[in-house]
């Protein structure tokens, strides 16, 4: 069950559990050996895909829970606490709230969480004790009928309908929930205030239909609004929704006009007085925030926008604008970016948001019954989800949808002061029209710079570093046309766009360095509307490769080999020692067995260091030669062997990682070490695709950021 809580969220408690550093550190603050006998679960997700890792390529579960029972050396405790489970066996994702649980774990310290008593490294599988309540396996039963009628529609449908429904996003593909983040349409795959809006209209339309009064209506609308919230879980979106549904419904039974602002704040108090930690929720505060902007701002911007615009676009322009506002500095507090296509993508993709809402809800309830009527039902549905995927897609890929801007508390406070000025300037028509002047002049000015910058890729371009967020993917220039392609990064698309833009189309060698799903899983990428000659894997691979390299040749490197492809050579100079690994193996013994690679051409020399660790690079650095460039080992990690930057003797090197990670990737000790020994640092993660080219004098680096 994926999708439990919003990416803020997630990251919040991955901080909590230490897994914003390098997991070395996590591992060593676990201090106690301990056995739940009875913990209760609260909502259950996997981190990313089921592929995603603690320790990368392994399984990462994670549970909240509330621990009742805990046996400490043969002594039993009674408790009533709240934890934060991580777990590596897949048996865990099943497991439905409510469902109690004993388990075996190691016990550490929570980091900057004072709700949250403790975070329990799982040993192994959950031991069920008992059932889910009643009320849990009905709501499950009707997430999957949805899933189930949902099935005949294409993935993107398929992933969205259920989210944006009864909040399920299980099957929903990170490439396209990151497209949903970036053109600010995230909060429709979150169960909020509008699906409960349009649930108590239809509702009470029905209602009124059938002939119930004012007064019989409302409750008839309570019982919809619980079912719902039961199906759609008590996430901190759904409850803040409720409590201001059912105030509403309060509000037409007395006969009063409700009123908004009081509205809001009962409900704000009565859910942090119900659960404290809502108070240190970004979800719930962005949800708030939201709400008080379509209190506050909207009416004014509705009644000026409608003195120019048709009524229906000016409410629908206002809206989208007034919760955009609300919620941008937090946003930009969490995010580091301002969203520049928010608005717009949210007036496009409204009209489908109730047809989708609608339609979805009512096949979940005829999927009940009968699952083939459900499934004809939700290709209307299908098809208003595909319009929103269509939108977040497009908005996500035009330049600039979002601006870098400086996070944290002094990023939110600068973007609002720039809202006060912006206010202010729109206000006076002189300072409007010389602040229009100004920007004309610097939009030309821009124009004209990347007019006369040069194109991409740039001429004599020997390797690029692609940004494919958290992994690594690189191209090694082969020829017109051709390049050796080394990792292929953890999505698809990213891959692909990068070996389009460069006009790759005859992959020579893929070299996949180790079986993580940073480095493997982009491989459909590169095969897409490409020619894969041969794949290159490491000698201790265990087959984790043999589901993306299907029907192509594959070789086991060996250090001492030598691969040429035109006047490109590459030598392999480890893993030194190749051990039989398996996917039991911790992820450092993964990292260790990289391929490593020494690339070369005319005019460029480059060490391509895929994910080794100090051990592996301690065994490496005698053989290192000197070279060029350098790629900088997992991702700018903070464990790193100072000989064998030493021994590589680069004047740049290059880290591939994420933005935002949560990894903490690059490590500030990293970068310093980079910097000791004389290398620029070039990183994906602020200047996008890094390429390296060959000049008279030696090489440059351009980037495409």
């Amino acid at each position: 069950m994926t999708g439990e809580l919003d990416l803020e969220e997630r990251r919040a408690l991955r901080r909590v559990a230490g897994l914003s550093t390098e997991l070395t550190d996590v591992t060593e603050v676990e201090y106690r050996a301990l056995r739940l006998e009875r913990v209760v679960l609260v909502g259950v997700w996997t981190e990313g895909t089921a592929e995603a890792a603690v320790r990368p390529g392994r399984p990462m579960v994670l549970a909240r829970a509330r621990a009742e029972a805990v046996q400490v050396q043969g002594r039993r405790v009674r408790v009533r606490v709240p934890v934060l489970l991580i777990a590596a066996d897949r048996r865990w994702i099943g497991l439905l709230p409510s469902q109690r649980v004993r388990l075996n774990g190691s016990l550490a310290p929570p980091r900057r969480a004072e709700l949250l008593a403790a975070v329990v490294f799982v040993r192994g599988p959950p031991e069920p004790v008992g059932r889910p309540s009643a009320l849990q396996r009905g709501a499950e039963a009707v997430r999957a009928k949805l899933r189930r009628a949902v099935e005949r529609l294409p993935a993107d449908q398929r992933g969205v309908l259920p989210g944006m429904v009864v909040g399920d996003t299980s099957r929903l593909d990170p490439a396209l929930a990151e497209d949903f983040r970036t053109s600010g349409l995230a909060h429709l795959l979150v169960v909020s205030g509008a699906n409960l809006a349009i649930i108590i209209g239809a509702v009470l339309g029905l209602c009124r239909i059938a002939g119930l009064g004012r007064l019989r209506a409302p409750p008839v609308a309570v019982l919809a609004v619980l079912a719902f919230v039961v199906v759609a879980r008590p996430e901190p979106s759904v409850l803040r929704a409720t409590v201001m549904g059912l105030i509403g419904l309060l509000a037409l039974v007395t006969g009063r006009q409700r009123q908004g602002l009081p509205a809001l704040g009962a409900a704000v108090l009565v859910l942090v007085l119900l659960d404290p930690a809502l108070a240190r929720s970004y979800g719930f505060v962005l949800s708030v925030l939201a709400t008080a902007g379509l209190l506050v701002l909207a009416p004014a911007w509705r009644e000026r926008l409608g003195r120019r615009l048709p009524g229906p676009l000016a409410d629908a322009v206002a809206v989208a604008a007034a919760a955009q506002v609300a919620v941008a500095p937090v946003l930009v507090m969490l995010s580091g970016e301002v969203g520049v296509v928010a608005i717009a993508a949210n007036l496009l993709a409204a009209p489908a948001v109730a047809p989708a809402t609608l339609v979805g809800a009512l096949a979940a309830v005829v999927a009940l019954v009968s699952v083939p009527v459900a499934q004809l039902m939700v290709w209307p549905a299908g098809l208003a989800a595909g319009w929103i995927c269509a939108v977040a897609r497009v908005a996500a890929d035009l330049p600039y949808a979002t601006v870098p801007w400086a996070r944290g508390g002094l990023g939110a406070v600068g973007l609002a002061a720039a809202m006060v000025v912006a206010v202010a300037v729109l206000r006076f028509r002189r300072v409007r029209l010389a602040v229009v002047a100004v920007m004309a002049g610097v939009l030309l000015a821009v124009a004209g710079l990347r007019a006369a910058a040069p194109g991409w890729p740039p001429p004599g371009w020997a390797l690029v570093a692609c940004a494919v967020g958290q992994g690594d993917a690189l191209v090694l220039a082969a020829g017109p046309g051709r390049g050796v392609v080394v990792d292929a990064g953890p999505d698809p698309r990213a891959v692909d766009g990068c070996l389009g833009r460069l006009g790759v189309r005859d992959v020579p060698l893929l070299v996949l360095t180790h079986p993580h799903a940073d480095h493997i899983d982009g491989t459909a990428g590169v095969r897409n509307g490409r020619t894969v000659r041969m794949v290159l894997v490491s000698p201790s691979a265990f087959g984790r490769e043999a589901r993306h390299t299907g029907g192509l040749p594959v070789r086991r490197a060996q250090a001492g080999g030598r691969w040429s492809v035109g006047e490109l050579t590459l030598d392999v100079i480890g893993p030194a020692h190749a051990p039989v690994l398996s996917a039991a193996d911790d992820g450092a013994a993964i990292n260790n067995a990289s391929v490593v690679l020494v690339a070369r051409r005319p005019g460029f020399s480059a060490l391509l260091s895929g994910d080794a660790e100090p051990e592996a690079q301690r065994a490496l650095a005698p053989g290192v030669p000197p070279v060029q460039v350098f790629k900088v080992p997992h991702h700018g990690a903070r464990a790193q062997d100072p000989a064998f930057f030493a021994a590589a003797r680069a004047a740049v090197s290059i880290v591939s990682a994420g933005r935002d990670n949560d990894y903490g990737h690059p490590a500030p000790a990293t970068l310093d070490l980079l910097r000791r020994h004389g290398m620029r640092v070039h990183r994906t993660d602020q200047e996008g695709d890094v390429a390296v080219v060959r000049t008279r004098g030696g090489i440059a680096v351009v980037t495409r950021g």
